[in-house]
């Protein structure tokens, strides 16, 4: 069963996002949030430091939590995020379209570094994403057949970051990424609804696991129009 502070924290991010406490207002008192949910104090203090640390909200010593501007189309570039995940979070409407999922020997510098020896094929999948109707983000993943032995069309369809960690019970680290924006490839053009738009954002990364063996390739290719590549950053004195 879900711990009471994370559904107060999953209550409070909706109606940030919905904007029931606008960008630089404050959000109610730990003793009226207590009373509002029926719960302690320490409770309600948990669900507030887990918005602290999501950049929801910034709380001021003595005047209580005031909430920071949020856009439902900014992508966070820190972190390890699936798109199911993200998607879910930002209250979006999407679908995955699986355009290839194929076993592939790859000569290609960034990739060629997946291949382990008896392992030269890697996986390839391209996905293309669909937010309100309109292919937008075009995701090329290629995994090491090493550390992922199998993958199936439902998976691609549904979370291939919730079968690595449910399933294969793998363990991901951390990731490099490098943002580039570039023109549009004939497959761009094929699979995305780019409406006339002469640049895609591209973000590139490699993607290791807890033990530092890189697993991952992946470039997330998004028309530019509809999303802000954002990072959220707290200053922590030594």
């Amino acid at each position: 069963m879900q711990k009471k502070y994370l559904n107060i924290y999953h209550d409070l991010v909706k109606k940030i996002e919905m904007n029931v406490w606008p960008a630089a207002t404050k959000i109610p008192s730990e003793n009226e949030l207590s009373k509002i949910y029926a719960t302690s104090r320490e409770t309600i203090r948990k669900a507030l430091n887990l918005l602290s640390q999501s950049g929801y909200i910034q709380k001021i010593r003595g005047k209580g939590s005031v909430i920071i501007g949020v856009n439902k189309f900014d992508f966070p570039v820190s972190g390890i995020i699936s798109f199911k995940e993200l998607t879910a979070n930002l209250n979006l409407k999407a679908k995955t379209w699986v355009e290839e999922l194929s076993l592939k020997d790859i000569d290609d510098e960034e990739i060629a570094g997946l291949k382990e020896p008896g392992h030269d094929n890697v996986w390839k999948v391209v996905r293309a994403r669909e937010i309100s109707g309109e292919k937008i983000i075009l995701d090329k993943d290629y995994f090491s057949t090493k550390y992922v032995p199998s993958l199936s069309q439902k998976v691609c369809e549904d979370s291939i970051y919730d079968y690595l960690e449910n399933e294969l019970e793998l363990v991901i680290g951390f990731a490099r990424k490098e943002i580039v924006v570039e023109e549009p490839t004939e497959e761009d053009r094929q699979l995305l609804d780019l409406e006339g738009f002469s640049n895609v954002a591209v973000i590139k990364s490699q993607v290791y696991l807890a033990d530092a063996s890189l697993f991952q390739y992946t470039e997330s290719r998004h028309r530019p129009d509809k999303f802000r590549f954002v990072d959220f950053a707290r200053r922590i004195k030594n």
